[in-house]
């Protein structure tokens, strides 16, 4: 039987995390009572990441190894190709937004195959901010998105989306960025592809022990997307 939902964890050096955000998730989708999977992609961990991981896997648990690390995009494009579900839900691993909120975001599916999470919307409630200088930083990168043709999204980078099942397959398997920036890539390419995209509300909270390197991969992302995006010029599709 093929699952209902498919949750895709990505997964770098999360040892410590991992354990109990699984036992949040699985208990969460168990007391749904519908087919689920849980794919988590240990993307290069130096740690007992999947090992963590493999404890679980008599409750719907599967591992998607990646050597050596390669960044959070290609870890969703390996979790994303081996999912089976008819929706399929990106997760980060520290659930900086509850797994709960899946519910806001099923809500929205009806009316769009490409559903984002967003921190930036009336409904959202941030209930630990990040420090000022991260914060700056993405207020920023989304200018700049915006300035590139990215428009009408308020917040691209949050890492709770849900998304059509074979939509989310089709489309990441044309994804070509491997680090954070894969978000506003997916943006682009699902407009690109006649896909409606819309936001809402999460909840949401910075987590200390973010593997963001806020200088390091703030220059990464804007290359990324300025390589992508300049690579497209002239095929805009706004939905």
């Amino acid at each position: 039987m093929s699952a209902e939902l498919s949750v895709v964890l990505p997964a770098f050096n999360e040892a410590q995390r991992l354990g109990p955000s699984l036992e949040r998730v699985l208990a969460y989708l168990e007391g749904r009572g519908v087919p689920f999977e849980v794919l988590v992609v240990d993307d290069g961990s130096a740690d007992a990441t999947a090992a963590v991981a493999e404890r679980f896997v008599d409750r719907g648990v599967a591992v998607v190894r990646l050597a050596p690390n390669r960044g959070k995009g290609a870890a969703l494009r390996a979790g994303v190709a081996t999912s089976t579900g008819r929706r399929v839900l990106l997760c980060d691993a520290d659930l900086s937004t509850p797994i709960e909120d899946v519910e806001r975001l099923e809500a929205e599916l009806a009316r769009a195959p490409v559903v984002l999470g967003s921190r930036a919307l009336e409904a959202s409630r941030i209930t630990r901010r990040q420090p000022l200088h991260r914060e700056l930083m993405g207020k920023v990168f989304n200018r700049i998105v915006r300035l590139l043709g990215v428009t009408g999204i308020r917040d691209t980078q949050c890492g709770f989306k849900l998304l059509d099942g074979d939509v989310a397959r089709a489309l990441f398997a044309e994804l070509t960025i491997d680090r954070f920036a894969y978000d506003v890539e997916l943006v682009w390419v699902a407009r690109r592809r006649g896909h409606r995209v819309v936001e809402t509300g999460v909840t949401w909270h910075d987590s200390p022990a973010s593997k963001v390197h806020p200088l390091r991969d703030a220059s990464r992302m804007l290359w990324d997307v300025l390589r992508f995006r300049f690579a497209h010029r002239g095929k805009d599709r706004r939905s």
